[in-house]
């Protein structure tokens, strides 16, 4: 049996949630964010609850666990990623026209773009807020170290957003830097998870860095498995539509390796159909033919088995536990099936 049809891989982060540092995770964010009149708080929640995968927090809190910390001390904490990674979402979801996320209403669908915009900038300060919030269980050095991660994550997922605007509708350059877009737009917020995790937790510099690089490769593999859900996913699994990367003329890894491994018509073709978003009625069904018949499903998932293998070559630094199995199981998990 593979990694991609194991059942254990694909109910991995439902567990995860269901276990006790997710019970931890959703009463902390339940408390903070409570039912509100407010407007801003009330779209802050909206944009929080229901939780997601809270993958980041949960990812936290193995690393802290992974170096002998105690998760549970740091929950509010980590909470500040889950803030950061919402925010993140609401603001695409402006950029990129999207009306639905996780199978209703987007932020701006909702509430409007204007109060969406400031949505996003009120989880932000909030993430910041979660970390240096007191009583502190860390030392001030320490404290400083994650909200010096944090800050340098929100510039990095900014560089990251840039750059995935300048390659639009640009398979040449999106060829060349796609892997560092997807680094800085996906893979520093979960590095920053794992490393602000381990370093609250009280890890030294060796596992403090290999968990870093263990959550950037995570990340970037979490990035490319997204990009693959247009072609192996429902939007009812998804939660969103199927469409979005291509009426946004983005360059994703299927449509990369599509395009380096198609004949010289259908790259013309499919530089034209990202250049005109997809308008015509079979653009859509046209590009995901293409993207089957050169194979470029495969060829994405190897690149993203490549950074799992990675990101669990770099938990080698720690010793082994429960913790460090749950990690290896997180990364292994990038590579099964959608559900």
């Amino acid at each position: 049996m593979t990694v991609s049809d194991s059942p254990k891989y694909r109910t991995l982060l439902n567990e995860l949630v269901r276990g006790e540092l997710g019970r931890l995770v959703r009463e902390e964010l339940l408390r903070r964010w409570p039912e509100t009149a407010e407007e801003l708080s009330a779209s802050s929640r909206y944009a929080l609850v229901p939780a997601g995968k809270m993958l980041r927090p949960l990812m936290a809190l193995q690393a802290a666990q992974a170096v002998g910390g105690n998760p549970s001390e740091i929950v509010a904490a980590v909470l500040g990623l889950e803030y950061l990674h919402a925010a993140t979402l609401v603001h695409d979801d402006i950029i990129d026209g999207d009306l639905t996320r996780r199978g209703r209403p987007s932020v701006p669908a909702a509430y409007g773009i204007p109060n969406a915009i400031v949505t996003g900038d009120n989880l932000i300060f909030s993430a910041f807020e979660s970390i240096v919030d007191e009583p502190w269980v860390a030392s001030p050095a320490r404290v400083i170290a994650a909200v010096g991660e944090l800050a340098e994550t929100g510039r990095d997922l900014c560089r990251g957003q840039v750059l995935e605007s300048q390659l639009v509708a640009d398979l040449d350059a999106g060829a060349e830097w796609y892997a560092e877009m997807i680094r800085l737009k996906t893979g520093a917020l979960f590095r920053a998870a794992c490393y602000i995790g381990a370093i609250l937790g009280g890890a030294g510099a060796a596992a403090g860095a290999g968990l870093a690089a263990y959550g950037e490769n995570v990340g970037i593999a979490f990035q490319i498995r997204d990009d693959l859900l247009a072609y192996v996913a429902t939007p009812e699994q998804t939660g969103k539509p199927g469409t979005s990367d291509l009426r946004n003329g983005r360059p994703t890894l299927p449509l990369i390796v599509a395009y380096q491994r198609a004949e010289d018509a259908d790259r013309d073709e499919l530089r034209a159909v990202l250049a005109r978003r997809a308008a015509r009625e079979n653009d859509v069904d046209w590009v995901h033919g293409l993207v089957l018949s050169c194979d470029a499903v495969a060829g994405a998932h190897d690149v993203m088995a490549a950074h799992v293998e990675r990101a669990i070559g770099e938990l080698a630094v720690l010793t082994p536990s429960p913790s460090v199995a749950v990690l290896t199981d997180i990364a292994r998990w990038t590579t099964s099936e959608p559900r």
